[in-house]
């Protein structure tokens, strides 16, 4: 007997823990047993090794992880077509931005990360991925990444930076960019308040701090060199469920 979740990810049915903890919690899971096909009670619920599973269409398959389907909602919303570009993804993780990257045709996706191991084993060995670990965007530089950057600099900048405020990453990713090149970066409220703006879940309650939150990333992307376009929230709220925003912007 095997827990419901590690079962999902053992037989290639769910990209990590997580994410086959968040199917099993909305429903999307199906086991066959005795009683015939049954949605597992719990995402502990210890299911029989050879038992088969079976998952409902479900949108978070689409990419290794939930950031994914941000980045497709902001691609969408934006209108932005990727397609030939070549990006560079701060603060790449798992990999969500880089996945809907390449799936909506990007050429090529430098990762940057500050973390080491985390990155889906399918983007690692796609040749058009180029991963760099251990790497702090505050001090990132292009001859930090060698080849991956392209000469004239990247067509495309995405973030999803946690942790740190998106405001020390506008500067660096500026410098990479090339002219006319766009940044569509997620904007984490919790993370540029400080405790003083949280809950002791990490939640903002206080909706008028969001405004706080624009005028600040806002002021210092445009002290950075871009000009902003649009600021607008996320198609989806963040695992924890804080409300989050995407700035979009022009070098």
């Amino acid at each position: 007997m095997t827990r419901a979740d590690q079962l999902l990810v053992r037989h290639g049915l769910a990209p990590s823990r997580s994410a086959a903890q968040r199917l099993i919690a909305r429903g999307a899971v199906r086991w066959l047993g005795p009683q015939g096909w049954t949605a597992p009670r719990k995402v502990g619920e210890d299911l029989p090794d050879d038992c088969e599973l079976q998952l409902c269409d479900d949108a978070e398959l689409r990419f290794v992880s939930r950031g994914g389907l941000k980045l497709a909602g902001a691609l969408e919303h934006t209108r932005l077509d990727v397609r030939a570009l070549a990006c560079l993804d701060l603060g790449q993780s798992t990999g969500g931005f880089t996945d809907c990257l390449l799936a909506a045709g990007a050429a090529h996706v430098t990762g940057i990360d500050v973390g080491h191991g985390q990155l889906h084993e399918r983007l690692r060995a796609d040749p058009r991925v180029h991963a760099f670990e251990g790497v702090n965007v505050r001090t990132l530089e292009a001859a930090a990444l060698g080849a991956a950057c392209p000469p004239g600099g990247f067509d495309l900048v995405v973030a999803d930076l946690s942790f740190i405020s998106l405001a020390h990453a506008l500067r660096p990713a500026y410098a990479l960019a090339r002219a006319g090149a766009r940044l569509l970066a997620l904007v984490k409220p919790q993370f540029e308040l400080g405790p003083g703006g949280v809950d002791r879940r990490g939640l903002v309650r206080d909706a008028t701090r969001y405004e706080t939150v624009r005028r600040d990333i806002e002021g210092a992307a445009a002290l950075a060199g871009w000009q902003v376009l649009e600021w607008f929230d996320s198609p989806i709220r963040g695992g924890d469920g804080n409300r989050e925003f995407f700035l979009y912007a022009r070098k």
